[in-house]
């Protein structure tokens, strides 16, 4: 048994050295403890500094692609070296990394696919009042979308089985913390969460740059996955929305119309004409969504057993 431990990194050289010191060589259950690290452009010494540490595999970018894609290389990277279990954590040492042990037990025990770290949130004296009301915020909007009950949505710190990061394919190239748990949930995959503790901050957040900037990019990346597996759902309420809007002001035109006050209402007439045709074609949309969901299914699905 293999576990890879994968750090994202860009321009991580103050504090990679701090974080890969801390990462262990060994983990109750596996014979090979390895360490991945993605550098995803750095302009600084990450590289060197990974290197004079010992790390053992390294994934490098030109330029910078993002959080998202420099998961998904890591994970790749990590299943072609042979991993058994990828643990991703950050650079910035924030997550204990004692509790590894503690992160991977469900997935050698056979009880979870993907496990996420809880971070005792009320009580990091580090984390602001407005940082702790939007991780709130997001755990509960993918929680919902993911029909999962994880309680820490945007923690790093987490572990996979081989076959769950087999199945996990990022779209967004913003962050993979809530769009891998929907992903996930929506895949049917068993979904735990374990509590960890956290290390002092030693640099600020550099995906929370603004609290507009990180709720609007978390509520379209929610959006658009859950869009990209649920579109029926999504399309047929918009359009059965609209159709029954229109249907109504209809109705309702009938009503005054029998009444002989009809010639007073020809608005609604042509709102209820307009609102029930796009009702109508959105409800087309979600026909042809479906169609190409499937497709996407059957291709994932295919791509799960050439890798197996």
């Amino acid at each position: 048994m293999k576990l890879i431990i994968q750090i994202p990194c860009y321009n991580e050289a103050a504090t990679l050295g701090i974080t890969l010191n801390e990462l262990p060589r060994e983990v109750a259950g596996f014979d090979k403890v390895e360490w991945l690290i993605i550098d995803d452009g750095s302009q600084d010494d990450t590289i060197k500094v990974a290197k004079a540490c010992g790390v053992d595999h390294t994934v490098r970018f030109t330029t910078n692609q993002g959080l998202a894609k420099g998961f998904m290389a890591g994970l790749n990277r990590a299943l072609d070296e042979g991993a058994d279990v990828i643990v991703n954590t950050d650079a910035d040492n924030q997550y204990n990394a004692k509790n590894i042990g503690a992160l991977v037990e469900p997935i050698l025990s056979k009880g979870a696919d993907y496990v996420i770290g809880a971070r005792p949130i009320q009580d990091i004296a580090h984390f602001p009042a407005r940082k702790k009301i939007l991780q709130k915020l997001g755990s509960w909007l993918v929680r919902v979308a993911s029909r999962t009950n994880i309680p820490d949505a945007p923690c790093g710190f987490r572990a996979m089985s081989k076959s769950c990061a087999r199945q996990l394919n990022v779209f967004s190239d913003y962050t993979y913390t809530l769009e891998t748990i929907i992903q996930a949930g929506q895949k049917h995959m068993v979904i735990t969460s374990v509590p960890i503790s956290v290390n002092p901050d030693l640099r600020p957040s550099k995906l929370v740059k603004s609290i507009f900037n990180y709720i609007t990019r978390s509520v379209f990346t929610i959006l658009r996955i859950f869009v990209v597996y649920k579109p029926f759902f999504f399309f047929m309420t918009i359009g059965a929305t609209l159709f029954t809007v229109g249907l109504i002001l209809g109705l309702r035109f009938l009503y005054y119309y029998m009444g002989g006050d009809g010639s007073g209402h020809i608005q609604s007439v042509i709102l209820s004409g307009i609102l029930m045709g796009i009702g109508f074609q959105t409800g087309l949309i979600a026909f042809v969504a479906d169609l190409l969901s499937v497709n996407r299914q059957l291709l994932e699905t295919i791509k799960f057993r050439q890798h197996n």
